[in-house]
């Protein structure tokens, strides 16, 4: 599995640690027949030298993709409605989370409430420049994957129930707005770890506490000027959650060997959030806005280069229901550092990035796998890899900005 080959320098590492961040290991990214509705660039024409040297990644035709993706579906949903004593709305901000399965902020707002309204917010600030050199943080590229990933994500969510509303502007104006509207209670996310992150997640409970909810049904009316909806941030992004680790972040060894023998021996990785096969009803609205194209984004596909190039080696397909059909654990220690065609290793890492994959997942699937075929030194090497992207997470909370010097 490529979620952090070992050949990658310490340097490539920690360009991969945080998602937002322009990373190179985005290489082409491409369409799908079952996205084809959305307004992609075309794919190359068979027998052209593009399409002779370029794979998809995954290289599967739709109907064998959905077919996958419902069978992994059926084994983490759970129809228990019995857990769902909420009130009122819940709001799922959707970051680098964008996907259904084992999204724990998903189903606590789900738990909490009587409608969830589930939102990504095209944020102008992530397809700027860096404030030093100028470079710019999103590239067509990775734009694309990400368009692909909302794509399958809008579509995932109203195949139970929901839907995602789709606003351009920044989160702490978005969000309290929508709070205010629909009087929801709570704003539920998944943690981040970087400065600029965090300076959203800042800025985001402030302008909650601007909002006051009308008291609830026996609240007094002196206690309702202090009835704001809340930000309730969830850690999600690694295999090993942050609270069980033997230490604090703060103590976290500098040597990755300390860190890998230490939780391997006194860490347990927390089962997959099981999600309800219906989450809905969402709250009553008239536009959920639609994916962006490249254009609306500020980038251009022809000067972009979204067409394929003869040069180019993989096409990556953005989306929670490509990142589940991978599996390559039975050959991947042998063939995980190598440098050419799409099946030298897992290729999870954009998905991992994107969070249209969950680490506690692939954990699960391994174990699985282990168990009705076999365990090997791939599959242990799986893990052993996910570990390493687990270090860098930790670290990125340790060492904040001083990581990326």
């Amino acid at each position: 599995m490529a979620v952090l080959s070992s050949s990658l320098s310490a340097f490539f590492i920690k360009k991969l640690v945080h998602p937002s961040k322009p990373t190179s290991i985005f290489s082409h990214y491409s369409t799908h027949p079952h996205l084809s509705a959305m307004n992609f660039p075309p794919r190359s024409k068979p027998g052209s030298a593009a399409s002779a040297t370029t794979s998809e990644v995954p290289d599967l035709p739709s109907n064998e993709m959905g077919k996958i993706v419902e069978q992994t579906f059926q084994r983490y949903s759970s129809s228990d409605e019995a857990k769902r004593n909420g009130s009122g709305v819940a709001i799922v901000w959707f970051r680098n989370d964008l996907r259904v399965l084992d999204n724990e902020a998903l189903v606590k707002a789900w738990a909490s409430s009587q409608a969830v309204l589930p939102v990504y917010c095209v944020d102008p600030r992530l397809f700027g420049t860096t404030h030093y050199f100028g470079f710019p943080k999103t590239g067509a590229l990775r734009a694309q994957f990400l368009i692909e990933c909302l794509a399958d994500l809008k579509r995932n969510l109203m195949n139970r129930g929901l839907n995602l509303l789709i606003q351009h502007g920044k989160p702490e104006e978005i969000l309290p707005s929508l709070a205010k509207t629909f009087e929801a209670h709570t704003v539920y996310a998944h943690k981040e770890t970087c400065s600029e992150e965090l300076n959203v997640e800042r800025l985001v409970r402030n302008g909650l506490r601007q909002v006051v909810l009308p008291p609830s049904p026996g609240q007094s009316t002196s206690l309702s000027s202090s009835n704001h909806p809340k930000l309730q941030l969830i850690w999600g992004s690694t295999m090993y959650h942050i609270e069980d680790l033997p230490f604090s972040t703060s103590s976290l060894p500098d040597v990755y060997t300390q860190f890998r023998k230490s939780v391997e021996s006194k860490c347990t990785i927390r089962i997959c959030i099981r999600t309800p096969t219906l989450l809905g009803p969402p709250p009553n609205i008239e536009d959920w806005g639609s994916v962006p194209s490249i254009d609306q984004l500020g980038l251009h596909e022809e000067k972009a280069g979204l067409y394929m190039h003869p040069c180019s080696g993989m096409r990556f397909i953005g989306g929670e229901a490509a990142a589940l059909s991978r599996d390559l654990l039975k050959v991947y220690k042998a063939t995980r550092n190598g440098m050419l065609g799409a099946d030298y290793s897992t290729k999870f890492s954009p998905w991992l990035a994107s969070g249209s994959l969950s680490p506690r997942f692939i954990y699960q699937e391994v174990k699985r796998y282990e168990k009705e075929r076999q365990a090997n030194d791939s599959t242990y090497w799986v893990l052993f890899e996910l570990i390493w992207r687990d270090y860098f997470r930790f670290l990125s909370v340790k060492y904040r900005n001083s990581l990326f010097i």
